[in-house]
């Protein structure tokens, strides 16, 4: 288990996994007065919370299944990513995709943070690369079944 720094400027409770096998935690509004969200509107949406992720380390912002489902809500950039030297307030910007409008609560579970391990690169230049069975294929190349 990984130990990350965090501060809360919400009145929420920290995010925290659901279940003991869950990847994502749930990020929560922190706003002072409900916003509505009109179809095809985008928002920004604070959360209240700042972390100091190690380096190495990333925290990916997904949607939520049941209101992207449900109500047509979801995260615009998806999956967002917060890397280890940002220090600012999480935001999570919100779509709806949806024919109707949407009021987000404060307190509202609107979005996932997983905090993953990443690698950096070191570019190789050359000027063939490896043959593969897919080689150039692109999208759809398998076909439909």
């Amino acid at each position: 288990m990984t130990s990350v720094k965090i501060i809360n400027r919400s009145k929420n409770s920290l995010p925290h996994y659901g279940t003991e096998a869950a990847a994502g935690m749930d990020l929560r509004a922190n706003i002072e007065e409900p916003i509505t969200l009109k179809p095809l509107q985008r928002t920004l949406v604070p959360t209240g919370l700042f972390i100091e992720l190690p380096v190495g380390y990333e925290a990916q912002v997904r949607p939520r299944s049941g209101l992207a489902f449900k109500h047509g809500i979801t995260v615009l950039n998806s999956p967002g990513t917060i890397d280890a030297d940002y220090r600012g307030e999480i935001c999570i910007i919100l779509v709806n995709l949806s024919e109707e409008p949407f009021v987000i609560e404060n307190g509202e579970r609107i979005a996932q943070m997983v905090v993953a391990k990443h690698e950096t690169v070191k570019w190789e230049e050359v000027e063939v690369l490896n043959d593969t069975q897919r080689g150039e294929g692109g999208f759809g190349h398998t076909g439909k079944k």
